[in-house]
C-alpha cells in the first residue's frame, strides 16, 4: 500500500506574522519558512504505519513554489521514500489544491492520503474534506489515533464533545490532529540521504486541472492593538467599571 502525505511550506510558527505593505497578504520576504506543523504529524503517522508493516511506500506531495522542494526534502529526511512537487507561484484555494491532489491520487492509487487538518497560514481546514468529496474516498478528520486492520481503519477523532471512534474502508483520506503523535527529528545522515531520493517536479500549468480562483482578497489588516488594563482597588470599583464602562453587567 502507498501512502500520500501532503506537506506545505508555511511561515514558521515561531515567526510573528506581519501584513505586507500593500495589504494583500502576509509578508514572506526574508522570513523563516518551514513545514506546516500538522503536516509534520501527518508524515510521522505515515512513517509509523510503514514501520509497522502496513504500507510499502510513503510519498510526500507538495503544491507550491520551487522552494517547496526544501519542505519535501525535510519529509524525505524524516523517512519518506520519494517526493512529488506540483510547482506553481500562484496562491491556490483549498478546492484547487484538492483537485491537484486528486490528480496525484489518480496517478499513484494510494491506500491512504494523510493531510494536516489545516495549514497555519490560512487555517482553512477544507482540503482533506474536499479531496474526499471529489474522489469518493472515505474520510476520517481530526484523527488523534489511527488503527489499521486489513482494508479498514479505526479512527479516533477529536470532536467538541470529546472523542469519537469511526471505522472507514480504505482507500481513505485522513486529517491529523495535534494529539496523534510527536514528529521525529531528522538525523544528519538521513538529511544527507534525502538529497539523493527521487523528487518529481511538474508545473501546475502543464496539468489539465482548473485551479482558477473563485475568491478575491480585498484587504488584509492586523488586529487592533489592545488597550492597557486598569488596576482597581476594590471589588466594588470593579463592579462599577463592569456596569458603567464595559456594560457587561
Amino acid at each position: 500500500m502507498k501512502i500520500l502525505v501532503g506537506v506545505k511550506r508555511v511561515l514558521d510558527y515561531n515567526v510573528k506574522a506581519r501584513v505586507n505593505a500593500d495589504k494583500t497578504g502576509i509578508e514572506l520576504a526574508n522570513v523563516k519558512m518551514s513545514m506546516n506543523p500538522f503536516d509534520e504529524i501527518a508524515v510521522e503517522e505515515a512513517l509509523r504505519i510503514k514501520e509497522a508493516g502496513d504500507a510499502d511506500e510513503v510519498i510526500a506531495v507538495s503544491i507550491g513554489p520551487s522552494q517547496s522542494q526544501e519542505t519535501i526534502r525535510t519529509a524525505l529526511a524524516m523517512g519518506a521514500d520519494r517526493g512529488i512537487l506540483l510547482e506553481t507561484d500562484e496562491l491556490l484555494e483549498p478546492l484547487a489544491i484538492a483537485k491537484l491532489f486528486k490528480h496525484v491520487v489518480e496517478q499513484e492509487s494510494p491506500g491512504l492520503v494523510i493531510l494536516g487538518k489545516q495549514a497555519i497560514d490560512g487555517d482553512n481546514n477544507q482540503t482533506g474534506q474536499m479531496l474526499s468529496a471529489i474522489t469518493g474516498m472515505a474520510q476520517g478528520t481530526f484523527a488523534s489515533k489511527v488503527e489499521l486492520n486489513g482494508d479498514t481503519a479505526k479512527i479516533t477523532r477529536e470532536v467538541d464533545a470529546g472523542l469519537e471512534s469511526i471505522n472507514v474502508t480504505l482507500p481513505a483520506v485522513l486529517t491529523t490532529d495535534l494529539r496523534l503523535n510527536e514528529p521525529r527529528y531528522a538525523k544528519l545522515p538521513n538529511i544527507m540521504k534525502a538529497k539523493k531520493k527521487p523528487l518529481e517536479i511538474t508545473p501546475v500549468a502543464d496539468l489539465d486541472v482548473d485551479v482558477s480562483s473563485k475568491l478575491k482578497v480585498v484587504e488584509v489588516n492586523e488586529p487592533e492593538q489592545r488597550s492597557a488594563g486598569v488596576i482597581v482597588n476594590s471589588v466594588a470599583e470593579l463592579v462599577e467599571k463592569l456596569r458603567n464602562e464595559a456594560k457587561v453587567i
